[in-house]
């Protein structure tokens, strides 16, 4: 079984249903310098702790097919190591790599290695995740290496949606997190074209973690 019809047997399960239930609302844009300037201190504080890890839940779809699987993502830096797994099928997959080279594992015909973390999940199963970006994206923060993100916020001035790279993210659910001394969104939404990522995070870890 391939890694596509995995997820596509998947998207029937519960997971698909978790992600997609509860929609990203987005609050009121406030174009305010206190909240510009706040999210300025949490992008700092991010910098400050590239190590980091988060489980969750993550929905994909391409405007034909979806599907949907847990999620064990850890990062050191610009090392990463991401895995998926469909419970229903047992199946699944891990893309690891740093900022020149990824491989990726759990495919039928064996690993696949190329120095485009997102062309190389592109060319092997379809789906388009910015995986180099999402890095920074899936903590609330921008991406440095492109040009400037269009940020707007929620009454509150948290960051509500952001667009950058030709993608779009809205967040919800942000909580705070004691081991940084700030909040960090557990729901996100992101989306190019057809290409849709849905991710629920269950919980965030800071500092060293388990290989």
């Amino acid at each position: 079984m391939t890694w596509r019809m995995v997820l596509l047997a998947a998207a029937s399960g519960l997971l698909l249903a978790a992600c997609a239930g509860r929609p990203v609302r987005n609050a009121p844009a406030v174009p305010s310098a206190a909240a510009a300037q706040a999210q300025a201190a949490r992008t700092a504080v991010l910098a400050r702790h590239p190590q980091w890890s988060l489980v969750g839940r993550v929905g994909l779809s391409n405007g034909r097919n979806g599907g949907s699987g847990r999620i064990d993502w850890r990062q050191d830096g610009t090392r990463f190591e991401i895995s998926l797994s469909a419970p229903i099928t047992r199946q699944s997959w891990r893309l690891a790599g740093d900022g020149s080279l990824a491989r990726l594992d759990g495919l039928e015909r064996g690993g696949r290695e190329g120095a485009d973390a997102q062309a190389l999940l592109r060319d092997a199963t379809g789906w388009v995740i910015p995986v180099a970006s999402l890095a920074d994206w899936v903590r609330g923060a921008a991406d440095a290496r492109l040009p400037a993100a269009s940020m707007q916020f929620d009454g509150r001035g948290r960051l509500a949606r952001m667009e950058q790279g030709g993608w779009t993210i809205d967040y919800a659910d942000w909580q705070p997190e004691p081991a940084l001394g700030i909040e960090l969104p557990h729901r996100l939404n992101a989306s190019q074209g057809d290409a849709r990522v849905r991710l629920v995070v269950d919980a965030w870890q800071f500092g060293p973690t388990s290989p």
